[in-house]
């Protein structure tokens, strides 16, 4: 199954009489009662108000790879560099032909631009999106008739990213269809020095799949948390879970065509966070490797409350770019990457920072009886993450750390599928009989001074 956000309601229009706010005043933008902004919940538990008085995103592109990113709406107006389409759908990369990857960009990078009260905003609205639009397995079926996959599609575009200037690869989808093109391709943006962020999938709570290119060691596989700083129900869990961001309840622009607002929940909104997440710390940190820029998010990501250092269902934590803001610690070897995945499948160093570290142990496989009852013993699919700075410090990946979490968290390299291999057809993300959101403010402001750490859990 493909994964994608999924849409669960609209939201009723909020009419507004303020003018748009400019890009420059949003690090002072309140979360107006009545705004689709006091809505957006995890950029009040993130704690982007205070965070946006020190980063941005500025200088930082984030490449898209999805449906194509609909450039014109407010939100995103001048946020949208040209890219690449490689579907056969009409216009360009710059145009979305489902809506998916608009409701991804607008989470990285939106502006707010629709207006102090519709308008919504990206945890790093300073970015900027380089959208490269890649056709749905039902466009490839009718257009083509050939075996040009899901993961021929995503290796091309990953390979475009890699050569842009782009620092970081978002992909908020993934399929179960696997290919040795893929992992080259991943192998080459890391040789490339960028960052590269997938969805883990949402069929946590059925066949719990492992979905490429996230299970594919050198990408951070992203899963999703709500409210109560769970794992939720669709997230995916296995060793593919390298950390984990919101993914339920979220508001945000979209394509939907009377509101333009919609709540969407899944691993694709969690993983459109963690890349901005990356997007605030490269841009206060322009001259770290993205090596530096994971080993910081894993360093200072909020930590199972087991005491664990790393679950199936958590990875190694919610990311929290603010705690890496203020106090990132040390950012370790320029040239060494962080997780230990990557050396374990036996990579010939193909990144600036691909570590050259041996893992110890038996793999296991999502999906396997190791890797279910590893997770089902630790029971972290319902166990909330620690919420503040002191609930277990910031504790560092050492080397002996990663050797230590190698047994349990190495991926075993796939076997290449044949390229006759047809990958599952495309579950849409879209929903029907929406009914509007009644209006819910925050019980409380996000009121905490930029010195207190506070007690937000991502």
């Amino acid at each position: 199954m493909r994964t994608r956000s999924k849409q669960t309601r609209r939201l009723g229009p909020v009419v507004s009489t303020v003018a748009g706010i400019l890009l420059a005043s949003v690090a002072v933008m309140p979360a107006h009662a009545d705004s689709i902004r006091s809505r957006q919940w995890h950029l009040d538990a993130m704690k982007a108000q205070q965070m946006w008085k020190t980063s941005t995103g500025k200088g930082i592109t984030v490449a898209l790879i999805d449906s194509g990113v609909q450039a014109d709406i407010p939100d995103l107006r001048g946020q949208v560099v040209a890219g690449k389409d490689f579907s056969t759908r009409p216009k360009d990369e710059r145009t979305d032909y489902d809506g998916h990857g608009t409701s991804m960009a607008v989470l990285i990078a939106g502006t707010g631009g629709r207006g102090a009260t519709n308008g919504s905003y990206g945890l790093a609205p300073s970015a900027k999106i380089l959208p490269i639009r890649v056709p749905d397995f039902v466009e490839r079926n009718r257009t083509d008739g050939n075996q040009d996959d899901f993961a021929a599609s995503t290796a091309k575009a990953i390979r475009f990213a890699a050569d842009s200037d782009a620092r970081i690869i978002n992909i908020s989808m993934g399929s179960t269809a696997h290919s040795q093109q893929l992992t080259e391709s991943v192998n080459y943006a890391l040789s490339k020095g960028k960052l590269i962020f997938a969805a883990v999938g949402n069929t946590g709570d059925a066949l719990n799949e492992l979905e490429y290119p996230a299970a594919i060691p050198g990408v951070v596989g992203v899963g999703a948390i709500d409210r109560n700083v769970k794992a939720t129900k669709e997230s995916q869990h296995g060793p593919q879970v390298d950390l984990v961001a919101p993914g339920a309840d979220i508001v945000a622009a979209c394509l939907e065509t009377s509101t333009k607002v919609c709540e969407t929940h899944g691993t694709s909104d969690a993983t459109a966070l963690a890349s901005a997440s990356a997007a605030l710390i490269w841009s206060k940190h322009p001259g770290w490797t993205n090596n530096q820029i994971l080993r910081v998010m894993l360093n200072t990501a909020s930590k199972p409350k087991s005491g664990k250092e790393r679950t199936d269902y958590l990875g190694y934590g919610a990311v929290r770019p603010r705690i890496a803001l203020t106090n990132p610690g040390d950012p370790g070897a320029a040239d060494k990457y962080p997780l230990p995945d990557l050396a374990a499948a036996g990579s010939n160093s193909p990144s600036p920072g691909a570590s050259n570290s041996q893992g110890t142990g038996s793999p296991a496989k999502a999906g396997s009886s190791a890797a279910t009852a590893s997770a089902h013993k630790d029971g972290s699919g319902n166990s909330a993450l620690g919420v503040g700075l002191g609930v277990g410090g910031v504790v560092l990946l050492g080397t002996a750390i990663a050797v230590a979490a190698a047994a349990r968290r190495r991926r075993t390299p796939p076997a290449p599928l044949p390229t006759t291999a047809s990958p599952p057809g495309r579950a849409s993300y879209m929903a029907t009989g929406f009914t509007p959101l009644p209006h819910t403010p925050p019980a409380t402001p996000d009121s905490v001074s930029p010195s207190d750490p506070g007690p937000g859990a991502v």
